[in-house]
């Protein structure tokens, strides 16, 4: 059975996903399944939940960023989250993205 792809709009500073290009801001428009919407949200959460754990980790001065496991868990996840939307991503999507030269 074929999925049905649906246009969506991301707003990466809060993670919300859209299909109301006027609801609110976006940075990305993307095409993409039910499944594949999940697995981007489910990055999104992902990181939320990462967040917290820098917040609460950011108070104890002695760690640097690039020693903190948290700050890397955090990094590889938004980087999989610039992978799919570049995967899903629009022509403008995706060239923005490439221009920020983040991805392999």
């Amino acid at each position: 059975m074929e999925q049905i792809k649906r246009d969506y709009y991301i707003w990466l500073p809060n993670g919300q996903i859209s299909q109301d290009p006027t609801a609110s801001p976006w940075n990305f428009k993307i095409e993409a399944t039910d499944e594949e919407i999940t697995e981007l949200r489910e990055y999104f959460d992902q990181n939320y939940s990462n967040e917290w754990r820098n917040f609460f980790r950011a108070h104890v001065p002695y760690i640097q960023y690039h020693y903190d496991r948290e700050n890397d868990d955090y990094d590889e996840t938004l980087l999989k989250i610039y992978e799919c939307i570049y995967k899903l991503g629009d022509e403008e999507a995706k060239k923005h993205i490439e221009s920020m030269g983040i991805l392999k």
